[in-house]
């Protein structure tokens, strides 16, 4: 094998120094962050580096410090109480989620109830509310409605039992009609 020409094995070093350059950059970079306990990302490592975010993804070794530093907790500010992660604020945050949804859906149950009971005690203390034999009532109202239905069907009985006399007579009022009238010769 041939060794390459003296112009493109110096393209070939100079392109090398160039990526050390930025890899000491990110690293830097990620130093730096870290030390100032601000958010980690492949953006903000990326734009404070000032490289291409796909220099980060072609350099997975980097790419994978990165998303480790931004897994780790970080120092909080004043340097007290626990180190924080943004694992761990996901973790909390759809923890608080979750108990805010069951917060309000069981308001929303408490006021429905207090609705309920608030109504009902205006209601009696008005003096327009209904008595308290409700029962009672409920069952005179189906043996009315029933009385009712049993009422329509006789009417209907009688109405059909009408037509067929109407009918009927109709029909002698025809035949007489037809037949000799009283008084002529015949």
């Amino acid at each position: 094998m041939t060794a390459p020409a003296p112009t493109v094995q110096a393209m070939i070093e100079g392109r090398r120094a160039d990526t050390g350059r930025r890899r000491r950059r990110v690293l830097a970079a990620l130093a730096d962050t870290a030390k100032k306990g601000a958010d980690i990302s492949v953006t903000a490592i990326a734009r404070q580096a000032g490289v291409d975010r796909t220099f980060l993804y072609r350099h997975r070794d980097l790419l994978a410090q990165i998303h480790a530093q931004a897994a780790e907790p970080t120092a909080t500010p004043g340097g007290h109480g626990p180190a924080v992660s943004r694992a761990s604020l996901k973790a909390d945050l759809a923890t608080a989620d979750a108990r805010a949804a069951r917060l309000a859906s069981q308001v929303r149950r408490l006021e429905q109830r207090l609705s309920e009971v608030l109504g009902d005690q205006v209601w009696h203390e008005s003096g327009v509310g209904g008595p308290e034999d409700n029962e009672q009532l409920k069952a005179r109202i189906t043996t009315l409605e029933q009385h009712l239905i049993d009422l329509e069907l006789k009417l209907q009985e009688r109405d059909d039992d009408l037509a067929a006399a109407r009918a009927a007579n109709r029909e002698l009022m025809s035949q007489l009609n037809r037949s000799d009238p009283p008084g002529s010769p015949g």
